[in-house]
Order: C-alpha cells, then sequence, then structure tokens
C-alpha cells in the first residue's frame, strides 16, 4: 500500500534563544500527529545577525535533540563537560534523560541551513542518562540513489548501516533529488514517517509539498517522492509512535503536570543536574 500525506504543516517565522531567527515547523500543537517528533526548527540564513546570538546555555529534560547543519557550523557545550563543533553536513545528537544544560552556538559562515529535531523519550527512559554524540562527515555514507543520493544520518537504508541511537529507532536520511526525478522508498507499514522539504518543492503521489513544510504520512509500504524542474532537499524520518500522554512547559518534556512542577522545582532547588561530569 503506498503511503499519501495526512497532514502538511509550512513553517512560520520565529524568534528563539538569544535572537535566533528560524522557522518553527513543528510545536506543541502537533505532537499527536508527528508523534515521537516533538519539534521542527530550521535555520536558512545567509545573514549573521540572524543567528550568532545564538541559544546560550539552557535546562533540557525527556528529550533527544538532534540537529543537522547541512551547511554553517555548530558548536556545542554541556554540563557533562562535552565541548564540540559540528560543520557541513554533520549531525549532533543528545540525550538530555535525567536532565542536562547546554549551549549551541552558531559562528558566522556564509550561509547557515540545517534543522534540529526534538525527539520524545519513552515514559520509561525520561530520567536515563544523558549523553551526548556527533556523528562526523566520514561516519555519514552517502549512497547513490535514482535521480540523486541519500545520506544515511542515522538508522539504516537497505543493507546500509549508520548511526543508532541508544532510545527510540530513527531512520533518518537527507535525500537529495536532481531535476525532474522520482524515488521510492521502501517503508514499514506501521512506522511513523515523516518528510521536511529543506530545499525546494516535491511532490508526494501527486500533491504539491512547498519548501520548509513537515509532511505526516498515513501508514503504507512504500513512499514516492518526486520533484519539478528544479533540485529538491528532503529530510526522510522514521520512528515509532509512542502513544503516551505529553506534558510539556518550555525545555522539559514530561507525561505528567506533576513530573514538571518536579522538573522545575529540581530547577529553582539546584537539583536538576542528576549525573555529575565524566571525564
Amino acid at each position: 500500500m503506498e503511503r499519501q500525506i495526512e497532514t502538511q504543516v509550512k513553517g512560520r517565522r520565529a524568534i528563539d534563544g538569544a535572537g535566533v531567527h528560524l522557522v518553527r515547523v513543528l510545536g506543541g500543537e502537533t505532537t499527536r500527529t508527528f508523534d515521537p517528533i516533538l519539534m521542527l526548527d530550521s535555520f536558512d540564513s545567509t545573514n549573521p545577525d540572524d543567528y550568532t546570538a545564538g541559544f546560550p546555555m539552557h535546562p533540557h529534560r525527556g528529550i533527544e535533540t538532534i540537529s543537522y547543519v547541512y551547511r554553517g557550523k555548530m558548536v556545542h557545550r554541556d554540563s557533562l563537560g562535552n565541548s564540540d563543533m559540528i560543520s557541513d553536513g554533520e549531525v549532533q545528537w543528545m540525550n538530555s534523560g535525567s536532565g542536562i544544560l547546554h549551549e549551541e552556538m552558531l559562528p558566522a559562515s556564509e550561509r547557515v541551513l540545517g534543522v534540529q529535531l526534538w525527539i520524545n523519550l519513552p515514559k520509561s527512559e525520561k530520567m536515563s542518562k544523558p549523553s551526548y554524540h556527533s556523528i562526523k562527515n566520514n561516519d555519514i555514507e552517502e549512497i547513490e540513489i535514482e535521480g540523486g543520493k541519500l545520506r544515511l544520518l542515522a538508522g539504516s537504508y537497505k543493507e546500509h548501516q549508520g548511526y543508532k541511537g541508544e532510545h527510540l529507532p530513527l531512520d533518518y536520511y537527507d535525500i537529495h533529488l536532481e531535476a525532474n526525478k522520482e524515488f521510492s522508498i521502501d517503508t514499514k507499514n506501521d512506522a511513523s514517517i515523516m518528510l521536511f522539504t529543506l530545499v525546494g518543492n516535491i511532490y508526494v503521489n501527486d500533491k504539491f509539498v512547498e519548501e520548509k513544510t513537515a509532511v505526516k504520512l498515513t501508514n503504507g509500504d512504500i513512499l514516492r517522492i518526486k520533484n519539478g524542474d528544479k533540485k529538491a532537499q528532503v529530510l526522510f524520518m522514521s520512528s515509532v509512535k509512542l502513544s503516551e500522554p505529553v506534558a510539556w512547559a518550555g525545555p522539559i518534556v514530561m507525561n505528567t503536570q506533576e513530573e514538571l512542577r518536579e522538573a522545575f522545582n529540581d530547577l529553582q532547588n539546584d537539583t536538576f543536574i542528576k549525573e555529575n561530569i565524566d571525564y
């Protein structure tokens, strides 16, 4: 059965962090539909004034953050003692688990282009041990496909294996299509799959999807994508639905309001960080 478009969400301009101009696509009102993906922010600018203020040190609990910087740079620092930079095609993957403080700064570059995802953690893993991992270009396989290429950011594609997260499964592809090309992907029928048009417009079963739009797909075992007379860059994300309650306030995502109150009490009482720095 071929996958169809269930929902489309067009991104809107927003400002976050210390004054970063971005495109906010998914958020609190889309959690049920796009489960387990909570948030998707897109960055696309050639003006450093839009983003160099960055995201100074701030807390998270209960989620994984996955940042893909196709163009530009991102510098990460956290309360575990990690300090790292990714650039031009690389990924940062952080599990906030029981609690972490981190910052993400975006140095000036010719262009910043990429996305950050927030992925929900299962109830049983909300208070797991925080961790950080970067996926550098040497670990990202570029696979030739019909009409273009596929960058395997995480998970698997056919016989190819990429980085595997420690919590929810995630197949994460950056698909580049040349003009007037079509590409199909075999999928698990019950997988929770979404697309994001990072650059350019596409068609899914002849339905038009414009740039900077998230698309949630119906169940099915095959997905067909095609584009028009310009190149397109499409992000593909496949995971599993959690179907669990979501209690979300700012940087904290738990299952109940009581758990949220506990998290903010921990912040006030300086008991938020449960794991010591491990050198």
